[in-house]
């Protein structure tokens, strides 16, 4: 076979490539453009030596050279793409796989299940459509129809100011006070509190401080204070904070305001115990006349019920009553003072019997002092 010419270009046995391919077998590379070889086989109808002109890759070289490598089977894949394994009728899993994605997307995106204290709003591409009750309601699926869920029945609690920082706000008085309070409020309409307002949680905050802040302007300090005052004051703050949102078309529903915490500024803590104690001891000073002049009014009330009543006996008996009243007069008298009785005559005006009296009445033991 030494110089037989190979129908693929090159003679057999001359190249000491053959025969280094003949000596190791199966183990020898092919050739390759370095080497002046070209890939695949020989055109056997061009001359020798003579290099074919190389084309451009056709889409469908691109494609089985993809598949090659993407499968792993063919030298030069990565491996990093596993195929997937084929049904028993030889064709891909792929088709099934996708059409169960696409059921589960349509169920999730189709199917609302709304709570009971819940409601929904329905938006076709961006626009309201409707609001969905509580229950299972059906909807076109995502990106055509979107739903937006929402508590609309419990009670949210907003505590104004946050923290322990100061709320000071001025009283009709020109006096400060600094206020906490809590507000209690739901949503009324979903609907309009979804698109009226772009923050509807801060508007509601923003309302009930200017609020209270118009409702504290219209009492006095001690009125602030005082349990009598603050209802009034709650009472009137939520008033308006609803008035306000409902002008607002903001959907909500104030539920109650509760002041927590009225107090005069930190600054000024001392100096206003120091009017409320004076005020507290007025204020007693003042129970304490009014009732000393209760007591008087009553006595004075009934001293002139007796009289009116011993004026009615002396009309039907003047001269009963008027000895009647001389002995009582005389009783009063003298139960007050010393007496001496006796008969008359015979006694010398000039004789101190009242001082004869008292030294005649034995004198009272000194106690003892300490234990025998």
């Amino acid at each position: 076979m030494t110089g037989k010419r190979s129908p693929w270009g090159k003679p057999q046995g001359d190249d000491p490539a053959d025969s280094e391919g003949e000596a190791g077998g199966a183990d020898a590379p092919p050739p390759t453009a370095e080497d002046g070889g070209s890939k695949g086989p020989r055109n056997p109808w061009l001359p020798p030596g003579e290099t074919p002109p190389r084309r451009s890759a056709s889409i469908e070289d691109i494609f089985r050279s993809g598949n090659r490598r993407g499968s792993g089977g063919g030298p030069g894949g990565g491996g990093n793409f596993p195929r997937l394994p084929q049904r028993p009728d030889g064709k891909s899993w792929f088709p099934l796989i996708l059409g169960g994605i696409a059921l589960v997307w349509l169920a999730v995106s189709t199917v609302h299940m709304i709570g009971p204290k819940e409601e929904a709003v329905v938006t076709t591409f961006g626009k309201y459509s409707r609001t969905i009750e509580p229950g299972v309601s059906l909807t076109l699926p995502w990106p055509i129809q979107s739903v937006e869920v929402a508590d609309v029945t419990s009670i949210q609690v907003d505590t104004i100011p946050e923290g322990d920082s100061e709320k000071l706000m001025l009283t009709s008085d020109q006096n400060l006070v600094d206020l906490s309070y809590l507000v209690r409020w739901n949503i009324k309409d979903l609907k309009l509190y979804t698109f009226r307002l772009a923050q509807p949680e801060e508007s509601v905050r923003q309302v009930a401080e200017t609020a209270m802040r118009a409702s504290i302007a219209e009492v006095t300090l001690n009125q602030a204070l005082s349990g009598a005052g603050r209802g009034a004051v709650e009472q009137s703050v939520r008033d308006r904070m609803q008035r306000l949102l409902d002008t607002y078309q903001s959907g909500v529903r104030i539920q109650g305001v509760e002041i927590k915490k009225a107090d005069p500024p930190q600054k000024t803590l001392a100096a206003f115990q120091q009017v409320t104690a004076a005020q507290q001891d007025a204020q007693r000073d003042q129970s304490n006349a009014r009732a000393w002049a209760q007591q008087l009014l009553a006595r004075a009330q009934g001293d002139a019920a007796a009289f009116d009543k011993v004026y009615a006996e002396y009309k039907l008996a003047p001269e009963v009553t008027k000895r009647r009243m001389y002995y009582e007069t005389m009783e009063r008298v003298l139960n007050k003072n010393p007496k001496v009785i006796m008969e008359s005559g015979g006694v010398a005006p000039f004789l101190p019997l009242p001082e004869m009296k008292k030294r005649a009445e034995p004198l009272p033991e000194p106690a003892i002092k300490g234990a025998q």
